[in-house]
């Protein structure tokens, strides 16, 4: 009996997040206040050369570190109102400071939702999906350079078709209008950032969905000019046979000032000139009766397209990532991922010139 309530459990921490909510988090499911949080302490060592700086912000080649360190509240308020208050305490995330704060309202639901406060950008499956159940330690580049900012101030529609032709959320809808300048900002001109997800569920195992975000902004480095920025998305899921395969295409056009990096608590680097950028990733994991789940995932990013002749631009990047997830129970999870990297030049000859920054990475992770 154990083992199967066991089962269950794990089965529902696969499922990637297509959720209602915004929130990173579960709870809030009654009145008052419920504390909600993780950990996640790590230790990465970095295959390096002598001409490669250590990744991911470490002092180092090889460090302990604490990936994340989040604790909230959330709970409800009679009548028709919910609070979601999470902060992020980590210091490699440059914390303490507010990562989501948002009030919503939910009379209408699930056809209908308000929020407004700080959230995470409904954009893709991967960025969709909260940290303490991503599959991977680390989110797909693609995701990290085109779907950043991932947290911003603003407004949110969200809802579902409820119960249609006997089916849960047939389909499923978020839309937002923020500022576009990132988490605990205020908006720095009078343009808006707005961004549209749909997904669709034709059976109860496969999920299909699509994602658009456009908006423009005053140039970081240039007053007088006005950037435009616009990103699209599919992505696909399946959960049968103790199998998730999961797969996401995202495309994004710069116009003025390209933001590089910036993805989860990063500072995006603004540099000058259009870029046409795309990328997609390609995951594949199986959950095993002893609760060791063995994943593969390979992820393409190229920061350029449009200009592949041009030998000054950024590496294009391919990586390829093994390892496994372990369950020990509901609350507590281990994560071991081995990522090979190699790049590509920008030159016509499509020559590879591989730089030696592989690196391994482990990681326990507990959900309170």
């Amino acid at each position: 009996m154990k083992k199967i309530l066991l089962s269950i459990i794990i089965s529902l921490l696969l499922i990637p997040s297509i959720s209602m909510a915004q929130g990173c988090m579960g709870g809030g499911d009654k009145d008052g206040v419920q504390v909600v949080g993780y950990i996640q302490p790590q230790y990465e060592y970095q295959f390096l050369g002598d001409d490669v700086a250590p990744l991911h912000g470490l002092k180092s080649n090889n460090s302990f570190y604490f990936n994340r360190a989040r604790i909230g509240v959330v709970g409800n308020i009679p009548y028709d109102f919910s609070y979601y208050v999470l902060a992020e305490l980590s210091p490699s995330k440059k914390g303490p400071y507010i990562l989501d704060a948002f009030i919503s309202y939910k009379r209408y639901d699930p056809y209908l939702n308000i929020s407004v406060g700080q959230f995470k950008a409904p954009f893709g499956l991967e960025l969709s999906t909260p940290c303490q159940s991503l599959h991977t330690v680390d989110r797909s580049m693609v995701v990290n350079e085109l779907a950043s900012p991932f947290r911003d101030l603003g407004l949110m529609l969200f809802g579902s078709t409820g119960e249609l032709f006997g089916r849960k959320d047939l389909i499923a809808y978020k839309f937002t209008i923020t500022n576009g300048t990132g988490m605990n900002m205020m908006d720095a001109d009078k343009y808006k950032d707005y961004l549209g997800r749909i997904i669709i569920s034709p059976l109860e195992w496969i999920h299909l969905g699509a994602s658009y975000k456009t908006g423009k902004a005053v140039s970081p480095v240039a007053d007088t000019l006005t950037d435009t920025r616009s990103r699209w998305g599919v992505d696909l899921a399946v959960e049968k046979l103790n199998f998730t395969l999961q797969a996401e295409y995202i495309s994004g056009t710069d116009k003025g000032t390209s933001l590089v990096g910036g993805g989860c608590g990063g500072t995006p680097t603004p540099v000058l000139g259009d870029f046409k950028k795309n990328g997609y990733m390609a995951q594949l994991l199986y959950m095993t009766k002893w609760g060791i789940q063995p994943v593969v995932k390979f992820e393409s990013y190229d920061p350029n397209s449009a200009n592949d002749t041009d030998v000054t631009k950024f590496d294009k990047q391919q990586d390829w990532t093994f390892g496994f997830n372990y369950f020990f129970n509901e609350s507590t999870r281990l994560q071991v991922n081995y990522v090979y990297r190699s790049e590509q030049s920008g030159d016509t000859d499509a020559t590879y010139h591989e730089k030696a920054n592989d690196f391994l990475v482990m990681q326990v992770q507990v959900q309170f």
